[in-house]
């Protein structure tokens, strides 16, 4: 079993306004086999999160800790974390110009295992994952995400989840720009990646629809930079009826205390 722990983590960007801490004192534990939801409003922290677990320079540490079984997540670099077992399914995935899925897909496996496939399984793997998340075979010759609809791009992301076998998979809003169906099979794509390997998944979203299809076994609540409230997945049927309201303080709120 492979955990990932995060503890009392803050985080701040440099913006036109200056330095604007962003996460204020996140503290979360993920075990492989064990899928856990974040939900909140825009602006709560979700995706920072994000990124900040897989290492993007723009987003700067200012205390608390990552660590991967022990091991410092922090201190290691971004293909460092991705060698660990650490995979992140990008809200926006970029296009690459000039690399195509072949070889993208068969380099990162390479960097990863710290050996080369053999051709002919990984060709099999390939062709089988593309065909149950129902990927046209010549996207595989395609440049990676270039031309690409919103569907296609997020079916990649999870294709390389299947092949890349990671210890914690965390998919930052996977299912925004995907119509039901898209969904549907993205979302199958994660449940047999997580029943192939016992992956750990951290699943960021906005909305319970995707929910349906993954059923988390916990639901944390993000607001303002951190977790305000966790439970169930009942806790993402509440927030459905409910919304953040009751988390978010209003200006109201504010004199009043202040008043009081």
């Amino acid at each position: 079993m492979s955990v990932l722990e995060i503890r009392d983590l803050h985080v701040t960007v440099e913006t036109d306004a200056g330095t604007t801490p962003i996460l204020t004192g996140v503290t979360l534990t993920i075990s492989t086999g064990q899928t856990h939801a974040i939900m909140g409003p825009n602006g709560s922290g979700k995706s920072t999160l994000a990124y900040t677990i897989a290492g993007h320079p723009k987003y700067t540490v200012v205390s608390g800790s990552i660590t991967l079984d022990g091991e410092d997540v922090l201190a290691m670099s971004v293909d460092e974390r991705a060698r660990a077992g650490l995979f992140l399914a990008m809200q926006y995935p970029v296009e690459i110009p000039g690399v195509t899925v072949t070889n993208f897909l068969r380099t990162a496996k390479t960097a990863i295992d710290g050996e080369a496939p053999s051709i002919r399984t990984w060709t099999k793997d390939v062709k089988s994952s593309m065909k149950a998340l129902r990927m046209d075979p010549k996207f595989a010759q395609r440049n990676v995400n270039e031309g690409f609809s919103g569907g296609e791009k997020k079916r990649h992301e999870i294709l390389q989840l299947e092949l890349l076998r990671p210890k914690i998979a965390v998919l930052d809003e996977t299912d925004s720009g995907l119509d039901v169906d898209a969904l549907k099979i993205v979302s199958e794509g994660v449940n047999r990646a997580k029943e192939q390997t016992d992956l750990g998944v951290l699943l960021i979203t906005h909305y319970t629809r995707i929910l349906r299809y993954i059923r988390p076994d916990f639901v944390h609540v993000m607001v303002g930079g951190r977790i305000v409230e966790e439970g169930g997945p009942e806790l993402a049927d509440r927030l459905e009826n409910e919304g953040y309201d009751r988390f978010i303080e209003t200006p109201a709120d504010a004199t009043a205390d202040v008043e009081a």
